[in-house]
C-alpha cells in the first residue's frame, strides 16, 4: 500500500450535492453562452455566409472544413451536457471518465482563450492592436465581429464551467487533493516528468520567441501575419506549457506543499498543451486535404511536440491521482 500522505478530515460523501441558486445560474449562463456559436455553425452548415466576407476560403468549404464545423458544433453542444452533469443529482452517478475526459478537453481548449482573449481586448483598448488598415490588408477569413462574439462566448463558458466543476470535484474526489504532496513518486514516473518538463521548457522558449516577433517554424504567410494580438496568444500558450512543466516536477518530487496547487497547474497546463497541440495538428493536416497550403513541416513537428509534452504531463498527473486512490 502506498504511504503517500493524504490528510483528510472526513470520508468522501456519496450523496449528490444540492446545487444552490448560484450553481443553477452558472449552468444557465454556460448554456446561454453556447447559443451564438451553435447558431453560427448551424448556419454555415446550412449554406449561410453570415459573417463570412467576400474572398474568404470559407465560402467554398471542402470536406474537411464541413466535417470540422460539424465536430466543433457537437463539441460546443457538449457544454450543455456538462452543465447538466455538474448540477443534476444523477451527475454524481456517472462513470468518472465520462465526465473527466470532456472536462479535461474543455479545460485545455478554453484556458488559452481565457488567458489570451481578455488580454487582447486590453491591448486593443490601449491602441496597440492591429488597426483597420492593417486588418483590411490581410487575406479575408471572417468578419471581425464573429471573433468577438465567439471568443466572448468561449470566455463565459470557461468561467462558468470552472465555477461548476470545482465544487463538484471537491464533493466527489476532494480527498485526492487534500493534504501535502507526500512522498516522491517512483523513478519511472520521475523520468516521464523530467521529459515533460524539458519539453515544456523548450516549447515555452519557442512561444516567447514568437511573441517577440520570432519566426522559427512559421511559414512566410504566418510570419507576415504577426501582430500584437498573436504575440498575446503566444504568451498564453507559453504560460500553459510552463504550468504543465512546473506542475509535474512538483507532483513527483514530493514534499509538504499542499497538493491542490501542483494538481491544478498540471491539470490546466497538460490539458491546454495536449488538446491545442492535437487540434492544431489535425487542422493543419485537414486544410491540406482541402487543397490549402497548410502548415510547414517544422510547424507540424511543433504541434506534435505539444501533444507529446501534454501527454507525458497527463501520464504523470494520472499516476499521482492513482497513488492517492491507493493510499
Amino acid at each position: 500500500m502506498s504511504t503517500r500522505a493524504v490528510h483528510t478530515t472526513h470520508a468522501p460523501q456519496s450523496s449528490a450535492p444540492s446545487p444552490g441558486a448560484g450553481r443553477h445560474l452558472l449552468a444557465a449562463v454556460a448554456v446561454a453562452a453556447t447559443v451564438p456559436y451553435l447558431a453560427l455553425k448551424a448556419a454555415w452548415l446550412s449554406g449561410s455566409r453570415i459573417g463570412i466576407p467576400d474572398g474568404s476560403v470559407l465560402l467554398e468549404p471542402g470536406p474537411f472544413l464541413i466535417a470540422a464545423n460539424a465536430v466543433t458544433l457537437a463539441m460546443d453542444a457538449g457544454v450543455i451536457v456538462l452543465a447538466l452533469l455538474l448540477t443534476r443529482p444523477w451527475g454524481l452517478r456517472t462513470p468518472p471518465w465520462i465526465l473527466t475526459v470532456p472536462v479535461f478537453t474543455a479545460t485545455g481548449l478554453l484556458t488559452p482563450i481565457l488567458l489570451g482573449f481578455p488580454a487582447q481586448l486590453v491591448v486593443r483598448a490601449l491602441g496597440f492592436g492591429a488597426g483597420p488598415d492593417e486588418a483590411a490588408a490581410r487575406e479575408p477569413f471572417l468578419d471581425s465581429w464573429v471573433f468577438s462574439v465567439v471568443y466572448t462566448g468561449f470566455t463565459v463558458q470557461g468561467l462558468a464551467l470552472a465555477g461548476l466543476f470545482v465544487p463538484y470535484a471537491r464533493k466527489r474526489w476532494g480527498r485526492r487533493w487534500q493534504g501535502a504532496v507526500g512522498e516522491r513518486l517512483p523513478s519511472p514516473t520521475g523520468v516521464v516528468a523530467a521529459a515533460a518538463a524539458s519539453g515544456a521548457l523548450a516549447l515555452a522558449a519557442l512561444f516567447l520567441h514568437r511573441a517577440f516577433g520570432g519566426t522559427v517554424g512559421l511559414s512566410r504567410e504566418q510570419a507576415e501575419a504577426y501582430a500584437v494580438e498573436s504575440a498575446v496568444s503566444s504568451v498564453a500558450h507559453a504560460l500553459c506549457v510552463l504550468a504543465a512543466g512546473v506542475g509535474v516536477l512538483l507532483l513527483t518530487r514530493g514534499g509538504t506543499l499542499p497538493s491542490r496547487w501542483p494538481l491544478a497547474l498540471t491539470w490546466v497546463g497538460a490539458a491546454a498543451t495536449l488538446t491545442w497541440g492535437a487540434w492544431m495538428l489535425i487542422t493543419s493536416q485537414g486544410t491540406q486535404l482541402d487543397g490549402s497550403e497548410g502548415a510547414s513541416t517544422a510547424t507540424q513537428l511543433i504541434y506534435a511536440g505539444q501533444m507529446v509534452t501534454g501527454a507525458l504531463a497527463t501520464a504523470v498527473l494520472t499516476r499521482f491521482l492513482i497513488s492517492r486512490r491507493e493510499s
